[in-house]
């Protein structure tokens, strides 16, 4: 059985990623990117979906783990009655190759360590051709099936069944290095990779890149581990940022909303590129704007609201039966039914980020504007068009009020790029347009009773995400119209102490079952506590929602806050980037949008 999502650490290497948990066992891994068909596959199954597991050999032997400082290098420390050894985890900084390390390093005493393998390609549905190679001094384990294979140096296993085991010992100032390369199966086998040299410079390159971030207000660590969060989930060369490195961890345990998160979402990407303009990252923008353009290249009206990693646009969902789900959650899924859907709030948000950029400085290219300038246009051709809102709902399409505020929040920003900033376009029919959809929000998007937004038109529902109107600068923190949807929120989606998305048993989303409290919106109610004048209780919420974050500072999707325990994809990206913007609220930063109120 798989463990506990909060028992998961990240390695990544802006390519790919690989999950460890507490127990020392690989359980998530894919190659050679992030949303490629996985090698290990533990986490939505069992050890027969494949997993590689490295512990001492002693039952009783206690670990305790961190980062090796601002790095996505991994030191578990295993304590026994033996002595004291360390793994350290890594997958290295060094192109084009794809290595898993795990460098055993010998502190105190002699420590036996046995390692379990057990290789599954393509979603555990390819059982490799599995051989020997080399010698006693220099042991190989190959395995190949199909496109894939995989070298294990370092170790001497033997065959257990349709898995392989080895043993390690190492002594005090010794290190043994196991080291698993992913390549394709076609091509000659790489050579042995300098551990050593990769250990020094993948540290390095992580310690230098979180050298720059520009933050010396509330919560340091926590915003500094989440902005290497958001780096990690970065593709090195194309500059796609997925919204998590997992599939269809669930948002209820044994249910069926399971989702593979391993894409790039426009509008996630774009709030991940806010993030780090505003603390420092200026070239990431410009990495992620040349994704953009690359992405949607061609008719507007073919824009998607997700992409591969590449910028790939086919998506479609199916369901793996080779993959029982974790812990029984099925249906386990590759691809997205939500590659689909029409999704109005996308524009406004990546319209919003590409703002920020050119406000930190960042010149609008020629092709840029351009762009911008067709994207504008579509959003008027679907002006009343209904949409699945931010949250993706598989109902029936609505007027979703915070839909409707963010293409509000499009065409406010095309007007500012040529009233600020000279560049050309009809600012007077856009303007035209956002005025309209100000008075129109103002008419069918607040409840005449309450005085509060609701979550679409008709409706007395109230939403987490119409917490986002102040950000994008739709109204002031303490209009009386969001001062009233605050209250609505505490009132009806706080029952826990943190905040759900909406009451999914008003069926408004499509789907049976319930979820748990959206840690993204959490972060968002304290960003409108601090930005209303509730310090107090901003930081106390803060306080509150970070003690999800696990024992190496990753946070998922969502919460069980009865049982103290995360639910839903890992890292998630979301999470990550709304806790970045509350600490930056709590340390009196205007956000986003403070010169548009």
């Amino acid at each position: 059985m798989s463990a506990p999502i909060e028992d998961y650490a990240l390695l990544s290497n802006c390519r790919t990623a690989a999950l460890v948990a507490r127990d020392g066992s690989i359980d998530w891994f894919c190659a050679p990117r992030f949303d490629s068909a996985s090698v290990f596959g533990a986490l939505l199954g069992d050890a027969e979906q494949g997993r590689w597991h490295l512990r001492p050999h002693d039952p009783a032997a206690r670990a305790t783990r961190r980062y090796d400082g601002d790095t996505f290098v991994l030191v578990t420390r295993w304590e026994s009655e033996a002595g004291v050894a360390e793994v350290h985890d890594l997958l290295p900084m060094d192109g084009g190759r794809v290595d898993l390390v795990r460098r055993i390093v010998g502190i105190s005493g002699s420590v036996e360590f046995t390692t379990h393998l057990r290789v599954r390609f393509d979603y555990a549905r390819a059982l490799p051709w599995m051989r020997q190679v080399g010698d006693a001094d220099a042991p190989m384990l190959h395995a190949t099936a199909g496109p894939d294979a995989l070298v294990v140096r370092g170790v001497r296993f033997e065959p257990h069944g349709r898995a392989h085991r080895g043993r390690v010992t190492v002594r005090a100032g010794e290190h043994a290095d196991l080291v698993a390369t992913w390549f394709p199966a076609y091509a000659p086998t790489p050579d042995p990779l300098d551990v050593d040299t990769a250990l020094a410079e993948t540290r390095a390159w992580w310690t230098d890149w979180a050298a720059g971030i520009d933050h010396d207000g509330s919560h340091r660590d926590e915003v500094v581990r989440s902005l290497l969060v958001l780096r990690a989930l970065s593709h090195e060369e194309t500059g796609g940022v997925v919204a998590a490195v997992t599939t269809s961890l669930p948002e209820q345990f044994g249910g069926s909303r399971n989702w593979d998160y391993r894409y790039v979402w426009l509008r996630d990407a774009a709030l991940t590129l806010e993030a780090l303009v505003d603390h420092g990252f200026l070239g990431v923008a410009e990495h992620w704007r040349l994704w953009l353009l690359r992405a949607i290249a061609g008719d507007p009206a073919q824009m998607q609201i997700m992409y591969g990693v590449a910028g790939e646009r086919d998506l479609g969902e199916r369901e793996l039966a080779s993959l029982p789900g974790y812990r029984g959650s099925a249906p386990v899924r590759v691809g997205n039914g939500a590659v689909d859907q029409y999704q109005a709030d996308v524009v406004g948000e990546v319209m919003v980020a590409l703002e920020a950029t050119r406000m930190a400085g960042l010149a609008d290219e020629q092709f840029s504007w351009a762009l911008q300038r067709a994207l504008l246009g579509n959003v008027e051709a679907n002006l009343d068009r209904p949409d699945n809102g931010i949250w993706e709902i598989r109902g029936e399409p609505r007027h979703f009020t915070q839909s409707r505020a963010m293409m509000w929040a499009a065409f406010d920003r095309g007007v500012r790029a040529v009233e600020e900033h000279g560049l050309e376009g009809p600012a007077d029919r856009w303007r035209e347009l956002r005025d309209r959809l100000r008075n129109e929000i103002a008419a069918r998007g607040v409840d005449p009773a309450g005085g509060y937004f609701t979550q679409c038109y008709g409706s007395r529902e109230v939403d987490a995400s119409l917490l986002t109107l102040p950000q994008v600068g739709f109204c002031a923190p303490d209009d009386p119209r969001m001062l009233a949807t605050v209250a609505e929120i505490e009132r009806v989606l706080m029952s826990t102490g943190l905040v759900e998305r909406y009451r999914t048993e008003s069926g408004i989303d499509g789907l049976a079952g319930a979820e748990h409290p959206f840690l993204a919106c959490t972060f968002w109610l304290v960003e409108q506590y601090a930005s209303s004048g509730r310090e107090a209780d901003a930081a106390a919420l803060m306080e509150r929602v970070c003690r999800a974050r696990n024992d190496v500072g990753l946070l998922s999707e969502e919460y069980d806050v009865e049982n103290a325990r995360q639910v839903g994809n890992i890292p998630q990206a979301f999470s990550h980037l709304a806790l970045v913007r509350a600490a930056d609220a709590l340390s009196g930063h205007p956000g986003r949008a403070a010169h548009r109120r």
